[in-house]
């Protein structure tokens, strides 16, 4: 009787969590953009104009506008421009570049980056992203033979290890970005999903 209520509970708690968790995140970032966008409107509006969600809309709107405005390349030269004198700015250079490089990782204009490959390792393979294939780009030392760098994500944790791989050490695995991350960091448990869609398809 106390076996089966314990794996109930587990059962309970395995299906609801992750509901809970998305929608947690999901509360956390509206309210978030609530509070920021919401006490900057209190400024310029009159309390009868104002109700509750309405930061949480403009936050909205000027993000999608923003994502409009950065088609026009006289917005996207005027944020380089601004880039270029976050990167002269002491301690801020640091901070900025790396966020910077990072969201570059993943997004979608970035195809080149982030390839998914298999890294042989002493007849095992780890999965991982190329993160620099250009010589060009790499440090003198790291410049010597065919090889590129790689990123290897850790399960369950939130970071990695960067190692330089010879290229003949490589092999390139049918998975997006998405699918090659939930699939590490879940330790191969979300296994089942990938490649559903292009199954699908086929």
């Amino acid at each position: 009787m106390l076996n089966f209520l314990g794996r109930t509970l587990i059962t309970g708690f395995i299906a609801l969590l992750p509901v809970v968790l998305t929608l947690y995140l999901l509360y956390w970032v509206s309210m978030a953009s609530e509070d920021v966008m919401g006490n900057a409107l209190r400024y310029v509006l009159p309390d009868e104009f104002y109700f509750p969600g309405l930061g949480m809309l403009i936050g909205l709107v000027v993000v999608f506008m923003v994502g409009l405005l950065m088609n026009a390349y006289l917005v996207r030269r005027l944020f380089m421009f601004a880039e270029q004198v976050l990167y002269r700015l002491p301690l801020v250079k640091s901070v900025y570049r790396a966020f910077r490089d990072f969201f570059d990782f993943f997004s979608p204009g970035k195809e080149g980056l982030g390839q998914v490959v298999a890294v042989s390792f002493n007849g095992m393979e780890l999965v991982g992203f190329v993160t620099q294939d250009d010589p060009a780009r790499l440090p003198p030392s790291f410049r010597d033979g065919d090889s590129v760098l790689v990123y290897l994500p850790m399960s369950y944790m939130v970071g990695g290890y960067t190692i330089l791989v010879p290229r003949k050490d490589l092999r390139p695995l049918k998975m997006t970005r998405e699918e090659a991350m939930q699939f590490v960091l879940t330790a191969g448990i979300s296994g089942k999903n990938i490649g559903a869609d292009e199954k699908k398809q086929s």
